[in-house]
């Protein structure tokens, strides 16, 4: 008898342990664990590159806060289109959730006819982390102290033809390639990668002669002699390289709008699970090691509730609108 009622006991004990839990304000396990599940972020880029590296540090931390496993998975190609087409199929349990930047929700439907997906329609905000400024960087054997040395050194090449690496087709840096050239008489070819890690690396070997990139994926490079960042753009210095100036104190106006860093997830995901993401999430960028760590890489800290995010992923994506149809660029 003793025995076939230990489960009984079993359950009664659990029942008052959940009780005392709830009583001094601890949720129980479940509830906290996202209710068990693992979490996956999806990036759309490949491994080894400023996004990669951004997400693998925020798991690291998220996994904590959400007291749930926390995976990263790469999904690269099409500047993140492959990614973002996979987000859409995905069923809305809670349990995915995509870290991108400007050019994915913002720019390739711009440029696309048929992204595959609609921001607005397939995907809601979770929350924004950070902005951002990308940067023209030049490889340590091309012989450009600054940015006005470059420009006279792509006109004395044969023809007055070169090139610049940018992580993806129909792209900001591709545009700012084009508006770049037009500026200054310049015959420039935009050369797009399969995302910045192998870009910076022909940057290094000399294989290209300049780039680019997002400041917190030229910061450390930087800093070690491996390329040179000559301008960069947004309306101020950036404090990871306080002696770069920007396009606009250059006299290239028109690249002030700073793109963005945030999750999103599939339509349809529960309020409760995005909630729960998104104020695990603001925690962890609230911790000093983590913010410190951020702004190194180039990144102004900023959360950004979902509302927040959107609002910010419209303007922006109206700002490129206009620079984009200015260089005539036909969308594919």
């Amino acid at each position: 008898m003793s025995h076939a009622c230990s489960p009984c006991r079993i359950k009664l004990l659990l029942a008052a342990l959940a009780l005392v839990l709830a009583a001094v304000g601890v949720p129980p396990p479940a509830a906290a664990a996202q209710d068990g599940k693992t979490v996956r972020i999806l990036v759309g880029f490949p491994a080894g590159g400023g996004t990669d590296a951004i997400a693998r540090t925020l798991a690291e931390k998220l996994k904590e806060e959400l007291a749930a496993p926390v995976i990263v998975e790469n999904r690269p190609g099409a500047g993140g289109q492959i990614a973002a087409q996979l987000l859409k199929q995905a069923p809305p349990d809670g349990t995915l959730f995509f870290i991108t930047h400007d050019h994915t929700i913002s720019i390739v439907p711009l440029v696309m006819k048929n992204a595959g997906f609609d921001p607005a329609r397939d995907f809601v905000p979770v929350a924004g982390f950070a902005t951002f400024v990308n940067a023209l960087a030049v490889g340590a054997q091309t012989p450009a102290a600054g940015f006005k040395e470059y420009v006279a050194w792509v006109k004395s090449q044969q023809a007055g033809k070169s090139a610049i690496g940018v992580p993806a087709p129909a792209s900001v840096p591709e545009f700012v390639v084009k508006v770049i050239a037009e500026k200054h008489g310049l015959d420039l070819v935009a050369a797009p990668y399969r995302g910045s890690a192998p870009m910076l690396g022909d940057v290094y070997s000399g294989t290209i002669p300049a780039a680019i990139a997002s400041v917190p994926e030229l910061v450390e490079p930087a800093k070690s002699g491996r390329l040179r960042v000559v301008a960069v753009l947004g309306n101020q210095r950036q404090a990871a390289l306080p002696d770069v100036p920007t396009f606009a104190e250059l006299g290239l106006a028109g690249f002030e709008d700073v793109p963005y860093y945030g999750f999103f997830a599939p339509a349809g995901t529960p309020q409760t699970d995005v909630d729960r993401f998104a104020n695990a999430l603001a925690k962890v960028i609230a911790q000093p090691a983590m913010r410190d760590k951020l702004t190194d890489w180039g990144l102004t800290v900023q959360f950004m509730p979902a509302a927040q995010l959107a609002q910010r992923e419209r303007a922006y994506s109206a700002a490129w609108a206009q620079i984009i149809k200015r260089t005539g660029f036909v969308p594919q």
